[in-house]
């Protein structure tokens, strides 16, 4: 079950980010999916995690949302760096975090550095070194509001 799972929600990755649909494209995709599972399942990966299928199913909310914070973060910086005044206040900041599972702890720093104008530079026991391009920003991230979405996709649907 955990083979088959991974497999299909690599591959289904696959196919979406690369938007190619011919043989060639296609069996690369193939080949590499049944690789990374094969790796995945000797390193017992999937078991410590759940299962992969559900995780691939609620990432469909979650990545509208994460590309609208990632387009808003870009127009706020292209704003900030043409501003005559460049008003920015670049801080560190350490977020605190309840993920349970590595790969809930990942995706949440991940999609901080993704959001422009905020970088994880270091996890630290139960909290995040990130640095903050402005107060807002910075803000916005202790708010939790990303935080309490990945946990969601933690809970699986």
């Amino acid at each position: 079950m955990h083979f088959a799972a991974l497999f299909v929600v690599l591959l289904m990755v696959w196919v979406l980010l690369s938007g190619q649909f011919t043989l060639m494209h296609l069996g690369a995709g193939v080949l590499s999916s049944l690789f990374v599972t094969f790796i995945a399942l000797r390193k017992k990966i999937s078991e410590k995690n759940g299962i992969p299928l559900k995780i691939f199913l609620t990432l469909f909310t979650y990545w509208p949302w994460l590309l609208y914070k990632i387009i808003m973060a870009n127009l706020d910086v292209a704003y900030r760096v043409w501003h005559p005044r460049l008003p920015i206040s670049p801080r560190f900041i350490k977020v605190p975090y309840t993920t349970k599972t590595d790969i809930g702890t990942v995706t949440y720093a991940n999609s901080i550095t993704l959001t422009p104008g905020t970088i994880t530079v270091t996890i630290d026991g139960r909290h995040l070194l990130v640095h903050a391009l402005t107060e807002e920003s910075a803000q916005e991230l202790l708010g939790g509001e990303m935080h309490e979405r990945v946990k969601i996709l933690e809970r699986h649907p």
